[in-house]
């Protein structure tokens, strides 16, 4: 294997860069198989494949992380394996093993390793899991073969000059429906999301947050992440719907808010014309950890929380808590942190 890596690594962004290996195994005649590791970064699949024409496919998204004394470290791949399983049962495609989810996650970052970033640079190794449903088949049903992979690259710190609030619109389309597959992690939920996201952009929003499809009044996601809110008497709140991808960000942020910073916490509906109860606001998510929410422009006003310009003080102290965690420097729960090597 190379030894040497000419990246910059602190003027990483969040882009595909083709690394060493990648994992592949193939499911079919009713089970998984070994799976290997890769050189070839590309896929040749039936023409007629469930994932090209209906969508039989989900993913999933967690990094591994460089310690100061070099070691490399995975921060809760349990949480992604139950995840991409509930995912694959929604779709009706066959489970994944944890052991097999985590051990792939692993020799993937194992074989890697030069592509792990130093610590000190904020940038991560970011491992993008996926199951795809393949085979010859026409009809709407399930695929006959499916194949599970796990790519990684390097992406660099999310924010590189210190955690920046940004405002948000709220969409007039619905990201999902009540009953369908929000709560996923399946590429049909973001491509519906992309004509908001881009009118978002064209409006000079960083993204847009979407209401519940049912009764648009209360606050759901935000772009491809979860909300959350701290009060004026101190609470962590956040929505609670079935329609909500749960966030393995925002579960860590509720135990943190909880048992490192003391505050109460809880789940339930967030109504958009409740705004004033929060001085702090954020969304969360993987790629960014904390997005702070500057405003929230809602019925043709902006409404701004802590400040458009600088980070709550409550926000701040999540987000280093959490970054501490996963990068070693903070003492994390028991059973959050998979030791690679």
């Amino acid at each position: 294997m190379k030894q040497e890596t000419n990246i910059d690594w602190n003027n990483l962004g969040f882009n595909y860069i083709k690394t060493d290996f990648r994992y592949i195994s193939t499911w079919k005649n009713g089970a998984w198989d070994e799976g290997h590791l890769t050189e070839d970064n590309m896929l040749s699949i039936s023409e007629a494949s469930t994932a090209l024409h209906y969508g039989q496919q989900c993913f999933e998204g967690l990094k591994a992380y460089r310690t100061k004394n070099g070691s490399i470290q995975l921060f809760r791949p349990n949480e992604n394996s139950k995840r991409i399983n509930n995912s694959l049962k929604k779709l009706l495609m066959p489970e994944i093993p944890e052991e097999k989810f985590i051990n792939a996650c692993i020799d993937v970052v194992k074989a890697n390793e030069r592509f792990v970033p130093p610590y000190g640079t904020g940038a991560t190794l970011y491992l993008r899991p996926f199951v795809i449903g393949v085979g010859h088949n026409i009809g709407v049903k399930p695929a006959p073969e499916y194949l599970f992979g796990i790519f990684c690259v390097p992406v660099g710190a999310y924010f590189k000059e210190g955690l920046k609030p940004v405002n948000f619109m709220i969409s007039d389309y619905d990201r999902a429906a009540p009953r369908g597959t929000g709560s996923a992690k399946v590429g049909g939920n973001y491509a519906a999301s992309m004509q908001a996201h881009e009118i978002a952009l064209k409006r000079g929003f960083a993204d847009c947050i979407y209401l519940d499809p049912a009764t648009n009044t209360k606050i759901e996601e935000v772009g491809a992440a979860n909300f959350f809110g701290i009060t004026k008497n101190d609470e962590f709140i956040t929505p609670l719907s079935p329609s909500i991808l749960p966030s393995i960000t925002k579960y860590s942020l509720m135990h943190i808010a909880k048992e490192y910073l003391g505050l109460k916490v809880s789940e339930g509906d967030v109504y958009i014309d409740n705004l004033d109860i929060f001085k702090e606001a954020g969304a969360c998510g993987t790629a960014a950890v904390i997005t702070p929410i500057g405003g929230i422009e809602y019925k043709n006003t902006l409404h701004v929380f802590y400040s458009e310009t600088e980070v709550g003080p409550i926000t701040k102290k999540l987000y280093d808590t959490l970054v501490g965690i996963q990068f070693g420097d903070v003492k994390a729960p028991e059973g959050w942190i998979y030791k690679v090597k």
